[in-house]
């Protein structure tokens, strides 16, 4: 045992790796339907590691924040860029409201209970599920001219209450928006949601289909409809309303000839069509049987995501870019938006930045993928140049400091990271040939980076963890429980009366601004509908900034 702990102490980095196994067990554990998560896994595993008196050079951790804090403002720089445009004021409007109630609950229970910077920077972290501030505000305090013994207590009180208020902040929300939430608005959230897809017309019922069938299929019929004899292809596929399906090949005899033909379908002709699977089920047999006929099949078909940057398409519904010519034989499996699956309905809108998966004949997705934007063709290369200039350039620019109000502010290096993050990540959406960060390498920056930082930090803090838990662990279950809900119910209240916004949407705008993805997931889960995601995405956008550059301010106010 003595040789475990001596070589945990003299090589820091086996203690680094053991606290992220540790984590990402902890974290994966299940209590009922709850669980912790990796992140708290890993601060609870750095501080039971951390009770052998690990040392942690500094910079590994900040290393580690800068990646994780760079990758997050890439993922949403399209969609904070485009908070700025006038469709979705509403939803940024929200947002500022509940984000600034944040930092009043924060300041306002620092001051009433006499908590100090540590501590209230650790309640604004995790009532709030934003562990960003953890690493603003700790280098805040470093920044602080107090010695140095006593700004590395303020910053140990930090993941103690972090992990304190995070805990119950994160999983009362997750019940609360999606079970109290409808209530404060006087709305069934089932109900609600059904006569939103209802509205959205035709189409809609195959969203998030899940079945063992593949959502699209290429089928072949023999005609036998009299309707449809003697007709070219681009006649049949006018005839039909509502519903969209090709015709991509006709055997007629012998020879087969494909929709640039001029020739008329006879009766006997055997016509390869793609379409969504239920209309193949459901109406397929209006044209004549189905056939066996592997040579007409044999259609190259492609899958591709292409990121949507043409200005000529930003902000058009999914309905009015299917009547494109470029659409014609091309299907949308998937449109995802900062990482977040978008439901697929006629009403949706797509903005530029969004990734939409295409499936359909060879060269017509090339063709739609020209128009659209650009192709994001599979490869595990990450572009290092952008990565490490632009966390570069960030940290340059977050270290300008500025006085407001005789309180000197400024984003740090970390801060402005995430702030080129934004720009960077914006950048891509518009101009795609260059900056792409594959989706692995976003999880291992995003997800191992955080983990890895919190692990780090929970390391440092064990020592001194207990003891802090201890004097103010019983009140901060309160205080946190109060000051997580608090902001939520100003912010449903203010969308739903103030703003007007659909209840769906203020939901998942709740659930954005606080950056609790789980909260989404349990709103979709209790509506039976992704619809909440549409109001998700800007608000996520937001309050990662603003919550992130809480930390900073809060100690600027507190220190004064």
């Amino acid at each position: 045992m003595n040789y475990v702990v001596e070589a945990l102490r003299n090589n820091p980095e086996l203690a680094i790796f053991l606290t992220i196994a540790l984590g990402f067990l902890i974290g994966k554990l299940k209590f009922g339907s709850f669980s912790l998560g990796v992140v708290v896994g890993c601060l609870l595993a750095g501080v039971l590691v951390g009770q052998l008196d690990i040392k942690v050079p500094a910079a590994v951790k900040t290393v580690f924040f800068d990646l994780f804090l760079f990758t997050t403002g890439y993922k949403v720089g399209p969609q904070f860029f485009r908070a700025l445009k006038r469709d979705a004021l509403p939803q940024m409007a929200l947002t500022v409201v509940l984000c600034v109630t944040c930092l009043l609950m924060a300041l306002g229970f620092a001051k009433l209970l006499s908590f100090d910077m540590g501590t209230a920077a650790g309640l604004l972290a995790g009532a709030f599920s934003e562990s960003t501030v953890i690493g603003t505000a700790g280098e805040a305090i470093q920044r602080l001219d107090l010695p140095q013994a006593e700004r590395t207590a303020l910053i140990n009180n930090i993941p103690v209450a972090y992990a304190v208020t995070y805990l119950v902040g994160t999983a009362v929300l997750v019940w609360f928006l999606p079970k109290v939430g409808p209530k404060l608005m006087g709305i069934n959230l089932r109900e609600a949601a059904a006569q939103r897809a209802e509205k959205a017309g035709p189409g809609s019922e195959a969203e998030g289909v899940t079945s063992a069938a593949r959502l699209f299929d290429v089928r072949a019929y023999r005609v036998e409809n009299p309707v449809l004899t003697n007709k070219t292809i681009t006649e049949l596929e006018a005839l039909i309303h509502g519903t969209r399906a090709f015709i991509l090949r006709v055997r007629s005899g012998v020879v087969m000839f494909g929709h640039a033909s001029d020739r008329r379908i006879q009766a006997g002709d055997v016509i390869a069509v793609m379409a969504r699977y239920e209309i193949h089920t459901a109406r397929g047999d209006v044209i004549g049987p189905e056939v066996s006929d592997p040579e007409l099949l044999d259609i190259p078909l492609e899958a591709l995501d292409v990121i949507a940057t043409a200005r000529s398409i930003d902000g058009k519904s999914l309905a009015e870019l299917a009547e494109a010519e470029f659409a014609r034989g091309v299907f949308l499996s998937k449109l995802t938006r900062s990482g977040i699956t978008m439901p697929i309905t006629p009403a949706t809108r797509v903005n530029r930045g969004d990734v939409m998966s295409l499936v359909g004949p060879l060269p017509e997705v090339e063709r739609a993928a020209t128009e659209l934007g650009y192709p994001d063709r599979r490869t595990s290369a990450t572009d290092m140049v952008f990565v490490g200039l632009g966390i570069f350039l960030g940290g340059l620019f977050g270290l300008l400091t500025l006085v407001v109000w005789g309180v000197p502010l400024t984003l740090t290096a970390s801060g402005g990271a995430l702030f080129m993050g934004l720009v960077f990540g914006w950048l891509r959406s518009v101009y795609p040939f260059y900056g792409r960060i594959p989706e692995p390498a976003i999880w291992i920056f995003d997800t191992v980076g955080l983990c890895m930082f919190i692990g780090i930090v929970g390391l440092g803090a064990g020592p001194s963890f207990v003891a802090g838990l201890k004097a103010t662990g019983v009140s901060l279950i309160a205080v946190g429980l109060v000051s997580s809900l608090v902001p939520h119910i100003v912010g449903i209240l203010f969308g739903r009366y103030v703003l007007k916004m659909d209840p769906l949407i203020v939901l998942g705008a709740c659930a954005g601004a606080g950056t609790i993805t789980a909260a989404l997931r349990a709103i979709q889960d209790e509506a039976q509908s992704s619809i909440p995601a549409l109001g998700y995405t800007v608000p996520y956008a937001i309050g990662n900034i603003l919550l992130t550059a809480w930390g900073p301010i809060l100690i600027g106010i507190m220190s004064r």
